[in-house]
């Protein structure tokens, strides 16, 4: 008897969309790049058109260079499991948003409007940087 192997959700699920940014999207990336990898112990590296960034080797932000994923004007950053306080303040910005296009691993689309933006973003990149231990 032959069983089929089952694909998990994530397997099924179409890959993201990604997204050119454009040239100010750009310099608002190189900005943030440039705070989080002087982070103790950030390591960096090419990831389908964006920097993903690391620490103590778990990925905690994907930073566009090319490309982006949500929007075009959007970083994203892993905090799993997010506690109940940041969900909480996630779930009252309108900027904060929950990737739902793949099951695993958790993401969180972080848009920017405007370069006024760029305080809250490192906000929540070095939540999650504090959470990547």
């Amino acid at each position: 008897m032959v069983t089929k192997k089952k694909r998990s959700p994530a397997a099924r699920m179409p890959p993201p969309k990604m997204h050119r940014i454009g040239e100010e999207m750009k310099q608002w990336s190189a900005m943030l790049v440039t705070e989080v990898e002087g982070w103790p112990g950030v390591k960096s590296r090419p990831m389908f058109g964006l920097r993903g960034c690391y620490r103590k080797g778990r990925i905690f932000c994907g930073l566009p260079v090319t490309r982006a994923i949500g929007s075009a004007c959007s970083i994203m950053f892993k905090i799993d499991p997010m506690p109940q306080m940041l969900a909480k303040r996630a779930n009252g910005d309108v900027r904060v948003h929950l990737h739902r296009e793949h099951a695993a691993p958790k993401w969180t689309i972080f848009e920017l409007g405007s370069e006024e933006d760029l305080r809250d973003a490192i906000w929540w990149l070095s939540q999650a940087y504090e959470r990547a231990k």
